[in-house]
């Protein structure tokens, strides 16, 4: 309850927390607690091919001798070889690619007149890359001239940059919009690019990850063109199969480093189901967690939580700040939010005093999961499962002050594989972490970007092989649309325009300012599709902690304009969609029901909100006029005849409402098996599809063209459906629950639904083909 008081105990280990966090009638929560053992370092010689410069740096910075796993990586690429580094959580990866990078800049400047050697250096979020720059200045090599090259440079520094810098760090996405199709304007770095450093490469996953080694393989191309043949670095947390995965990305074999020799303190992982009131309802993950947080905090306990929605991590926030506030009214300051969507100033601050200890808890979103140097702190909380086994580990890895004993603590939310995954502790820790699902040539993607490469140079036979077997007939296709011409020598763009500009890496094509009415300033921004739900009018918009309602959403300005406070209610859209078969690529017969896999076009539409209460009472529902939304895509679904379903006990009145659940039920149960999270995918269900003549259910990806989910469901079809009949079974309510077949983003408001029935169509579709 949100006046519970918290009692104040200084405690020193992670057992006394834990025994701190279970006292007072809670310990009925704690299902679960699993002791990692301590890891020792192992250490190594530096590389005799370091830079003199680099390694006289090395030393004073106090880095006396490298660990093990650095030195492999450095050994592979100073003899020029692709390497993956993937280790876990504060390992120093950096230093694995930072030693080869600037020793080849800083020899090839040290010869008079020339600039050297180039290297480029690609994050996913400029914090990352802002962050790694501040490590570089801080070894103040001589001769490296490092530089940040991204939306945020002032257009008089980036000329300096492309002209003088011999250490860029950018993303892929301004590499795609701008260092590409303006090559030429780079061709001096490009001419002596030597490394390329891909950061983070586990995040390039699916959709995301298919534009991004599109990227990579034009810009081999492009270096190629001025006579460089760089080698690749790229730096991974634990996957089960990094080489695997950093080919793909890169388009070349990449050997793999993942020993890790760093060293580790012990760490306690709780798992940590929240207790249900007397009507059988789960109190939520987010509030649970603030509730953890601030007993942590009290503790004098150094924390981040994290939530999976922006929204979840403002809330937890804002709940953990109050509970503070009852027995420590000072130490609520030190309680923030942190998440993407904050303008890059309030970030960095952030960052700032989680560094120097002024923010004692900190709730995040999955933006802190990546490597900022935020790392040694004494717990992290969890508010739900993150999604993947890989992302779990990546935040639990936060928590771990210079070799002391952490604390890491998963709250289950109110879903299925959440309600599975901790009473089943052994697929969390006795189970590798997730294949990263990413196809280099998804068709949707790698056909822009071929129009894209042929726009900066000529496509010639030469390059085919580079970007796939379907190559030559998607440049074919783009010849039938007017977009390229077919010539002798290759392949030509034919068109005025850009192509880069008509390409989004990340599937934003537009972002929505949040704005406050009375002064015109932007407090931040939100992607246009989530504005649709999130920033509609009459949304009420939680930013950093205050509470605003948003009084107009203008799509064609691109501005969601708010007012400042709190009316007292909470807001969800509600949604309409359908569901178009375009193809159907594989099917398998079972007994009482047939599974598809192919492509789909997905329509939906944000119809309306709801507003209640902190109690969850519904006080208004109301329309609300936008358009539709169109996304083609690719599907995993299967039928159930009619008569099989009302022969097995669900008449037709109940379908609709069987189908409803078990899709729920399923899309949370999906992570189980692919590399996604309930957020990637959606689904919807019918009883009668007119494509299919029959009831349907359908999983399919959140992304154009498809991300490799549904497809993975579809070939985990038994093991996935199983899990799920499995995780509805065993839970304890009566008719459905958050835990079992109510969905946090339904936009029917979880209304019909029918448990008992979804087991029927969950076992129905189980039941194998005879003969």
């Amino acid at each position: 309850m949100s006046g519970t008081r918290i009692t104040v105990t200084v405690v020193s280990s992670p057992a006394q927390h834990l025994a701190v966090l279970t006292s007072q009638g809670r310990g009925d929560r704690l299902l679960h607690v699993e002791r990692l053992p301590a890891r020792e370092a192992r250490l190594a010689q530096w590389p005799a091919e370091v830079a003199p410069v680099v390694l006289s740096a090395l030393l004073a910075g106090g880095i006396e001798r490298p660990w093990s796993h650095q030195r492999s990586a450095m050994d592979l690429a100073l003899a020029g070889r692709h390497v993956v580094l993937a280790t876990g959580t504060a390992s120093g990866k950096s230093l694995g690619y930072l030693v080869p990078m600037l020793s080849a800049a800083a020899e090839g400047a040290a010869t008079p007149g020339r600039r050297g050697a180039t290297a480029l250096y690609l994050s996913p979020t400029k914090a990352l890359a802002a962050d790694q720059l501040a490590r570089i200045e801080a070894l103040a090599v001589p001769g490296v001239r490092a530089a940040t090259y991204d939306g945020d440079t002032p257009p008089d520094e980036r000329r300096w940059v492309r002209e003088h810098a011999n250490v860029v760090l950018t993303n892929p996405d301004l590499l795609h919009h701008s260092l590409l199709p303006g090559h030429e304007r780079w061709s001096r770095f490009l001419r002596a690019l030597t490394h390329v450093v891909v950061d983070e490469c586990h995040v390039y996953r699916g959709v995301f990850g298919s534009h991004v080694a599109s990227v990579l393989r034009r810009l081999r191309r492009v270096a190629a063109r001025y006579g460089s043949s760089p080698t690749f670095v790229l730096a991974s947390a634990t996957v089960s199969d990094p080489a695997a995965h950093a080919s793909a990305l890169v388009g070349m074999p990449v050997a793999a480093v993942t020993e890790d020799g760093s060293p580790r303190g012990a760490m306690t992982f709780a798992l940590w189901e929240p207790s249900a009131d007397e009507e059988g309802s789960r109190r939520s993950a987010t509030t649970e967690a603030a509730e953890i947080l601030a007993g942590l905090v009290l503790d004098g306990v150094q924390t981040v939580a994290f939530a999976r929605s922006r929204a979840g991590a403002e809330a937890l926030a804002t709940s953990a700040r109050r509970r503070v506030e009852l027995d420590d009214p000072t130490g609520a300051g030190g309680i923030a939010a942190y998440r993407g969507g904050y303008l890059p100033q309030d970030r960095r601050e952030l960052e700032g005093r989680l560094r120097s200890g002024d923010v004692r808890g900190l709730a995040a979103t999955n933006a802190l999961e990546l490597g900022i140097d935020v790392s040694g702190l004494d717990a992290v909380v969890m508010a739900g499962w993150p999604g993947r086994r890989a992302s779990l580990w990546q935040q639990a890895g936060r928590a771990g002050r210079a070799g002391e004993e952490s604390l890491a603590v998963l709250v289950a939310a109110d879903d299925p594989l959440d309600t599975y995954l901790v009473r089943h502790p052994e697929a969390i820790f006795g189970a590798p972490v997730e294949t990263t699902v990413m196809d280099p040539f998804n068709p949707h993607v790698l056909g822009p970007h071929l129009a894209a490469a042929a726009a900066e140079l000529p496509v010639g036979e030469q390059d085919l092989s580079m970007f796939g077997p379907d190559a030559r007939r998607l440049l074919d296709a783009l010849v039938t649309k007017g977009i390229l011409r077919r010539r002798p020598a290759g392949w030509f763009w034919a068109r005025e325009d850009r192509p880069a500009d008509h390409i989004s890496l990340r599937g934003v094509n537009d972002v929505v300012a949040v704005v406050e009415t009375r002064t015109g300033r932007v407090l931040g921004t939100i992607d246009e599709a989530a504005a649709h739900s999130q920033a509609h009018t009459g949304a009420v918009h939680v930013h950093q902690g205050d509470t605003w309602v948003v009084t107009d959403l203008d799509l064609e300005s691109r501005a969601a304009h708010v007012v400042r406070g709190d009316p007292g209610w909470s807001t969800s859209a509600q949604s309409v969609s359908r569901f178009d078969i375009l193809d159907r690529e594989r099917s398998v017969r079972r007994a009482r029901a047939e599974v598809s896999f192919g492509s789909v076009r997905v329509t939906t539409q944000v119809t309306g909100f709801i507003r209640r209460l902190p109690s969850g009472e519904v006080i208004g529902t109301h329309p609300l006029d936008l358009p539709e939304r169109s996304l083609a895509t690719r599907a995993v679904w299967w039928t159930v005849p009619e008569e099989v379903l009302e022969a097995s006990g669900v008449d037709p009145a109940r379908v609709p409402g069987a189908l409803h659940a078990a899709e729920h039920a399923a899309i949370g149960m999906l992570p189980l098996v692919a590399t996604s999270d309930r957020w990637d995918v959606g689904g919807v269900s019918t009883a009668l599809h007119p494509d299919t003549g029959l009831p349907t259910v359908m999983v399919f990806d959140g992304y154009p063209g498809g991300a490799g989910f549904a497809e993975r469901g579809f070939t985990a079809f038994e093991t996935w459906v199983r899990a799920t009949r499995d995780a509805v079974l065993g839970c304890g309510c009566a008719t459905g629950c958050p835990a079992c077949v109510q969905s946090p983003k339904c936009g029917n408001g979880n209304d019909p639904l029918d448990k008992a029935g979804a087991v029927t169509v969950l076992e129905l579709a189980l039941a194998p083909a005879t003969g």
